[in-house]
This record gives structure tokens, sequence and C-alpha cells, in this order.
């Protein structure tokens, strides 16, 4: 076996494995990349992790599709980011799939509906450790403890009341004020 074909299917192999056993979608999976593409295998830096994370989170499709997609790329191109991504999406097209053929009202039956229920709790606690974890990484800056603690208080409000808040719109706003801040202390210190 080349070790070109080796790269792929340790690529596919990985995330497939991130994708099996990673409850709650591409938040609750973010942790799991992380700890597998920068400490274990090396593939990509902690900073580069909290970028893809904010890249994967402001383009189309799953956060967690979009990781997988971008660290293949990085390590073998486009075939790379072919295998990392199918590694990624297979696992969720299996399950869904084996559950539509053999279970008619699968989320009626007690056990399984009782496990969704500790599964959403397991989830909430896996997006706050991905929350905190990328904070970490950001400067102290007061802007960026603002901005974080403001987006995370919105997003609980919404959720708590029902607002129909989106969080696009919620990214978008923290987008402008960095980016406001960022050249309002540009021109500061021209002047």
């Amino acid at each position: 076996m080349t070790e070109r074909l080796r790269l792929r299917l340790d690529l596919m192999l990985t995330f497939m494995r991130i994708g099996f056993f990673t409850f709650g979608g591409g938040y609750a999976m973010i942790p799991l990349i992380e700890e597998t593409c920068v400490n274990k295998k090396g593939w990509i830096t902690a900073d580069e992790m909290v970028m893809i994370a904010a890249v994967a989170e402001s383009t189309p499709g799953p956060i967690s599709i979009n990781c997988a997609t971008y660290v293949g790329y990085r390590q073998a191109g486009f075939s790379g980011a072919l295998w990392a991504t199918f590694g990624m999406v297979l696992p969720s097209f299996l399950v869904i799939y084996l559950i539509s053929m053999f279970l008619e009202n699968f989320l009626e039956i007690t056990v399984v509906a009782n496990a969704f229920r500790g599964i959403q709790i397991a989830v909430g606690l896996l997006i706050l450790d991905a929350g905190i974890s990328v904070s970490r990484k950001l400067g102290r800056g007061a802007l960026n403890l603002l901005l974080t603690a403001g987006a995370f208080g919105t997003m609980l409000l919404a959720d708590i009341f029902s607002w129909g808040v989106s969080a696009l719109a919620i990214l978008l706003l923290a987008a402008a004020v960095s980016l406001a801040a960022c050249l309002w202390t540009g021109r500061r210190k021209e002047g």
C-alpha cells in the first residue's frame, strides 16, 4: 500500500470513528476533532483548529463536515478532502438508514426516548466544553470577553424564551462589531 493511499485511508477511518462515536452534531464533535487532529495525529495546530471552527461555522454546511474537509485538504489535497468528508458523512448516513429501515416508530420506544433525553444533556455539556475550549484560545481582551458573553447570553435567552434569533445574525453582528473595533483602533494608532 502506498503512503498516499495509507494517509487517505487514515483520514477516512479517523473521521468515521469520530462520526460513529459522537452524538449531538458538529459542535459536540469539535472537542473530539481537536483531540484527534491536533493532539494525537498532529495534522493541524491548535491555532488552526480555532480558525477552522470559525470558518466552518460561517460557511454553509455542518461544522463537522467542514472541519473534516479542511483537515483532509490540508493533509492530502482535494482527494484527501473527499476521503475525510466521506468518512465523516458515512456513519450518520448508515445510522439513519438502518433506523429508517428497521424501526418505524423508533423514538416512541421508551428506552430510546429516555436514552435521547440523557444524550441531550451530554450534548449540551459537550457544546459548552467546545465553547470554553475555543474561548480559552482567544485573546483575553475586553472586546472578546464582551462579545463571547453577549453571544452566549443572547442564545441562552433566545432558547429559554423561544425568541426567533438566528445564530447567524449573532455571528454577523459580532463580526461587524469586531471589524468596527479593529478599524477604529487602527485609525487611532495612525492619528
